[in-house]
């Protein structure tokens, strides 16, 4: 796949970011999710605004893929850790090894699925996580999301217990899944 580039994220990326998430997010909510929930979340999330306060963050690292070239590539798909300790009580009993970092977002395109962009993000993700010195990489997904849990598991995670999330008022059940990076 030589067209694809993953890389950093800079600031320049904020906005295209954005919409990016905007689109991709609500790939992963569960089929209950009202669209006034999802409407709602992006807008709390991921505005424009939220990603280049994200990008300036010390404590986050965001990856992205791109196709078409470094300079000009579409972006496709794009992965955010935050390091420090798990912010959810049930991820942090979940999680028993420190230092950890969450995998807080992983998401590629709706017509990308398939063609070969998650597991390089994944693989420079895990990278990333590294490089900050982590030793352990966690994430939350919804226990309905098969397709995901599949794809992570493939990737080397792991249940590792369970945790809950809030989403248009409704409290939703996510499996933790955590992998040995150090």
């Amino acid at each position: 796949m030589t067209d694809l580039v993953i890389r950093p994220a800079t600031i320049a990326d904020a906005g295209t970011l954005a919409e990016l998430a905007a689109e991709t997010f609500p790939l992963a909510c569960p089929p209950s999710t009202t669209p006034e929930a999802i409407a709602d979340f992006i807008e709390r999330n991921f505005a424009p605004e939220h990603f280049t306060a994200y990008l300036a963050d010390p404590g986050r690292r965001v990856v992205v893929a791109a196709r078409g070239g470094e300079a000009s590539g579409a972006l496709v798909g794009y992965s955010m850790l935050i390091g420090g300790e798990p912010g959810d009580a049930d991820a942090a009993t979940a999680v028993t090894v420190r230092p950890a970092i969450e995998l807080s977002k992983f998401y590629t395109r709706a017509g990308e699925h398939g063609g070969g962009i998650a597991a390089p993000l994944m693989a420079a993700t895990l990278d990333a996580a590294r490089e900050t010195g982590a030793v352990v990489c966690w994430l939350g997904v919804n226990e309905e999301n098969a397709r995901a849990i599949r794809f992570y598991e493939k990737q080397g995670f792991a249940k590792a217990g369970r945790k809950h999330f809030t989403l248009g008022g409704r409290v939703e059940n996510d499996w933790v899944l955590a992998q040995p990076i150090g």
